[in-house]
């Protein structure tokens, strides 16, 4: 057990980063730094769940585009073709299942 400062783990990063700070249950809490986009994918297994911390992140859909800022959040249900992007170092947690591939199919 541990205490964790999302802040300060992320102080610094300003090149894309996503790693896992912490499991519950069967899921995984992610924090990513980014400053750029992400490739098109989707989880055919789980939703996938965003919290902005710092900055805007947007989220593509096949149909539209979807902005938050800090202290918003979004659900992607699985199944569904999506892609994150920034125009600046944003910085956002994002839940899904342990055994989830972040690299997408």
């Amino acid at each position: 057990m541990e205490k964790i400062n999302l802040f300060e783990i992320t102080k610094g990063i300003s090149d894309y980063k996503n790693w896992i700070v912490s499991e519950v249950n069967d899921h995984a809490l992610r924090i990513a730094v980014m400053n750029g986009a992400f490739h098109w994918h989707k989880h055919e297994d789980c939703d996938e769940l965003f919290l902005v911390l710092e900055g805007e992140l947007y989220i593509d859909l096949e149909d539209e585009t979807v902005s938050l800022k800090p202290g918003e959040i979004f659900t992607v249900p699985r199944g569904v073709m999506h892609r994150t992007w920034s125009k600046e170092r944003t910085v956002n947690l994002c839940m899904e299942k342990s055994s989830n591939d972040i690299n997408g199919a």
